[in-house]
């Protein structure tokens, strides 16, 4: 920073599970993979800044050249409405959020508590994958359950992948040569993880995902919107606990429910022109479900100035893209299908509207780690208050994806 020069990319995979190994990139050059076993995080840590700092495929020369750390957490609750510097002040609130995301911001806080441990005297930052969400109104994210409930245990919507959303609504709104305030907007983060989010004046104002990320569209594994009354059904039936039917819920469902077996739309869309009746089932029913959120958003913002694709699904499949739209011509979203069909992420950005389409459609391949380093240099140089009020670089005109350099 601040040129955004990504020196590497990696990831150490199977922690505390047995059979881990990390996967090293620098930049333009062969992928590396080493196997260690990383019994804890800790381990895991100090594995990926070995290879951060060693001689053979080291960006730096130690530690001393990093200045400072960024963390995702899912789960900043009501409290972290913005990214923020994280002291004994954040780490208890975090943990206190961690009853709403019990598998994922502990893994979080182990990865700041060993970061800490290992980098002491540099800020570390704590990027909130729910602050993006925290502006969607009092009457939107309250659910028609005993209100108590939200008072005495925090129930009521959230929402995720906020970062994801933010860069691809600053990016359309750069696309539209309008200030993200002037602009509202559908974006749909399609991966294995699915979620929509209803943009009004540049701020959330809907979201398909809950109080968990099970809410909302049809996912690779994931049931999404439900009759609540289900599981208590099959529970009685099949004399299954309450751990049982979470995990049926969160990793059996989806497009694997349906499916049987596949949970990557490429081997859905290969099977369906196979001729499999289920891949074509589990099609239709994820598109139709995203095809109904775009119009009820629609509806909520009353003006509508694009529509965005992003994630895996969203970026690489013109046959998705394709379905979701189909039949909303009358709301003024046409679709220009040779277009459409060039978007692929190597490509870049692409508008996939036809010219005669009131509302534009866009791919915008995302980027939540720009997100993330950029909200963590604002905060070591003072310049970062709110998201709302930062203006980040990709949201200028100009400005060229870190994919395309």
């Amino acid at each position: 920073m601040p040129e955004q020069r990504k020196l590497c990319n990696g990831i150490v995979e199977k922690v505390t599970v047995g059979g881990s190994f990390i996967r090293h990139e620098i930049l333009r050059k062969k992928e590396v993979v080493h196997y260690r076993e990383c019994p804890t995080h800790d381990l895991a840590l100090e594995f990926m800044l070995e290879f951060l700092t060693g001689p053979e495929y080291g960006v730096v020369r130690d530690l001393s050249e990093i200045d400072a750390v960024g963390h995702r957490v899912v789960h900043g609750g009501e409290t972290f409405r913005k990214s923020t510097l994280i002291d004994e002040d954040v780490i208890r609130m975090i943990e206190k959020c961690a009853v709403l995301a019990p598998l994922h911001n502990p893994p979080n806080l182990l990865g700041i508590k060993g970061a800490l441990r290992l980098m002491p005297n540099i800020p570390h930052i704590a990027i909130f994958d729910t602050a993006f969400l925290a502006t969607i109104p009092k009457h939107i994210h309250t659910y028609a359950l005993p209100y108590k409930w939200y008072e005495n245990y925090g129930i009521r919507r959230y929402g995720f992948h906020g970062s994801s959303h933010l860069y691809v609504s600053r990016r359309a709104s750069a696309l539209l040569g309008k200030k993200p305030k002037d602009v509202n907007l559908v974006t749909l983060h399609i991966g294995n993880g699915v979620s929509i989010t209803a943009i009004r004046k540049g701020e959330a104002f809907d979201h398909s995902m809950g109080f968990t990320p099970l809410e909302g569209a049809v996912m690779g594994t994931r049931c999404g919107d439900i009759d609540p009354a289900i599981p208590l059904f099959v529970m009685q039936k099949e004399d299954l606990t309450p751990e049982d039917m979470d995990r049926i819920l969160n990793k059996e469902s989806g497009l694997l429910g349906i499916t049987g077996k596949y949970t990557d739309r490429r081997d859905i869309i290969k099977a369906a022109e196979r001729g499999d009746e289920r891949a074509k089932l589990a099609m239709e029913i994820e598109c139709y479900r995203l095809k109904k959120y775009i119009g009820a958003y629609l509806t909520a913002l009353g003006r509508v100035d694009a529509i965005v694709f992003t994630a895996g699904v969203g970026e690489n499949s013109p046959q998705y893209r394709s379905k979701i739209c189909e039949g909303l011509e009358f709301i003024g979203l046409n679709m220009d299908e040779k277009k459409n069909l060039k978007a692929l992420k190597r490509n870049g950005e692409a508008e996939v509207s036809s010219d005669d389409s009131r509302i534009k459609i866009f791919v915008i391949p995302t980027d939540e780690e720009l997100v993330l380093a950029e909200d963590v240099s604002a905060i070591i140089q003072g310049k970062y208050d709110s998201y709302i009020d930062f203006e980040y670089s990709f949201q200028k005109p100009g400005f060229t994806p870190s994919y395309l350099r």
